[in-house]
């Protein structure tokens, strides 16, 4: 049985530190879908795109589907401030949906995506970055292992690997974010590595 990671970026405060206007991009535009301040989640949708911001949970596909349902002109995703998710099967749910769809995903400008958010965003068909923004990873971590600590023989990495072939990015990705940073840290990607593993499709 797969092992659900626990994504959420422990650095978030060094994203702040080095990312200006990162938070609130959407909260001053569209119509709001929906606002859930005690899951941190706030989702709000403009002409034929939705804004996303806040920590991932377990009722991310629940939460997509009901917005999409009732804005059926949606096209695109746009991932404004994601510090990371606290379920990574919801998350891979979501971003199949995303798939399925065929929607296309964006980071705001300036904005950030980090760890379980990183999964998300690879979810679009088409998959853009604004200038300025933000992609972080790290290793995985759950209740009992860290991801960086499993032998690399062990079947629960397939589920991960499997996952970023279905999203069209090639298996080394999957092991260069064990390596880049421990669960409680974030490394950002450099532009050169964000093209080199195939995250963006332009």
């Amino acid at each position: 049985m797969m092992a659900v990671k626990t994504h959420f970026a422990l650095g978030i405060g060094i994203c702040l530190a080095l990312l200006t206007g990162c938070t609130g991009v959407h909260t001053q535009r569209g119509i709001p879908a929906l606002s859930v301040e005690g899951e941190r989640l706030s989702l709000f949708v403009e002409d034929n795109k939705l804004y996303l911001s806040g920590v991932l949970r377990g009722a991310l596909p629940k939460q997509l589907k009901s917005v999409l349902s009732e804005y059926p002109n949606v096209t695109d995703l746009v991932l404004v401030d994601v510090p990371g998710s606290t379920d990574q099967l919801a998350v891979m749910e979501a971003a199949r949906m995303l798939r399925y769809l065929e929607m296309n995903t964006h980071i705001a400008k300036t904005g950030y995506v980090l760890s379980g958010g990183v999964d998300l965003f690879l979810g679009g068909v088409q998959r853009t970055i604004g200038a300025g923004a933000g992609v972080g990873v790290h290793s995985w971590r759950d209740t009992q292992d860290w991801g960086d600590e499993i032998d690399l023989s062990d079947p629960v990495h397939a589920s991960y690997v499997n996952f970023y072939l279905e999203m069209g990015v090639p298996e080394r990705f999957y092991w260069f974010t064990l390596d880049a940073a421990p669960a409680e840290r974030v490394y950002f990607l450099s532009p050169e590595e964000i093209y080199d593993y195939q995250l963006v499709t332009d």
